[in-house]
C-alpha cells in the first residue's frame, strides 16, 4: 500500500467522495510522477509530497461534487491540476489539459501513455491560438486553477463554449468586483469549499452565460 493511500483515502471521504482503490491508487501514481518529474524539471512550487497530497489532489479533488457532467477543458493545467485529477477519478468524462508551457504537457503526455489514459488528452498551444480553437471544438465544462483574474479566464473560455457550457473557476478569495462586472452576461453560483488541512479560503465559481 502507498504510504500516503490512508491520508488522501480519509481526505476524499472528508469532502464527500467514495472514490474506488483504483482511483486512489491512480491518483497517488499521478502525486509520484508529478514529484519525480519535478526533480528535473520546475513542474510546481510545491516540493513536499505531503504538501502536494494537499494543495494539489485535495484542493483538486473539492470541485468533483459540484462539477456539470460533459467534456471538459481545463485551461492552463500546469502539470495537470485539476484536470488530470478530474480524468483519473472520472473516467467516463472526456478531458483536454490545455497549457502553452512545453515541460508540463511532455510530463502529462508521457503520464497518458504510460498509464495508457483513454479518456485525457494533454494539448501544447497558447489558449487564443484560432487553429486549435477550431480542432478542439466546444465544451461542456470549462476549468481552471491558473488565472488570477475571472475576467481573463473568461476571455480564454468564451471561443471553446457552446450555449449551454459552464465555466468553473477556482478561486480563494471571491472576486466580489469582478462577478459584478459580468453580471449581465454571466449568472454566477458561488460554493465554498472544504479542503482537509488546508487553512485558506476556497470557492469554486460556476459560471453560465445568461
Amino acid at each position: 500500500m502507498h504510504p500516503f493511500f490512508p491520508e488522501l483515502k480519509q481526505g476524499s471521504q472528508q469532502l464527500g467522495l467514495e472514490l474506488s482503490e483504483e482511483a486512489l491508487n491512480l491518483l497517488l501514481k499521478y502525486q509520484d510522477a508529478l514529484a519525480l518529474w519535478n526533480k528535473a524539471y520546475n513542474l510546481t512550487a510545491i516540493r513536499d509530497p505531503k504538501e502536494m497530497l494537499v494543495k494539489h489532489l485535495l484542493d483538486s479533488l473539492s470541485i468533483l461534487n459540484d462539477l456539470p457532467a460533459g467534456r471538459l477543458l481545463d485551461i492552463g493545467t500546469g502539470g495537470g491540476m485539476p484536470g488530470m485529477i478530474i480524468a483519473l477519478c472520472q473516467p467516463d468524462r472526456q478531458c483536454v489539459l490545455l497549457d502553452s508551457n512545453g515541460k508540463k504537457i511532455r510530463f502529462l503526455k508521457q503520464f497518458i501513455a504510460d498509464l495508457k489514459l483513454k479518456n485525457v488528452i494533454a494539448v501544447q498551444t497558447r489558449v487564443e491560438n484560432e487553429d486549435m480553437i477550431q480542432e478542439l471544438g466546444q465544451f461542456d465544462v470549462i476549468t481552471s486553477r491558473a488565472f488570477a483574474s475571472l475576467t481573463d479566464f473568461i476571455t480564454a473560455s468564451t471561443p471553446y463554449m457552446n450555449a449551454s457550457s459552464v465555466i468553473a473557476s477556482m478561486k480563494g478569495l471571491v472576486p466580489t468586483d469582478e462577478i459584478e462586472l459580468h453580471k449581465n452576461q454571466f449568472s454566477c453560483k458561488i460554493i465554498e469549499l472544504k479542503v482537509p488541512r488546508l487553512d485558506e479560503q476556497r470557492h469554486l465559481l460556476l459560471l453560465k452565460q445568461i
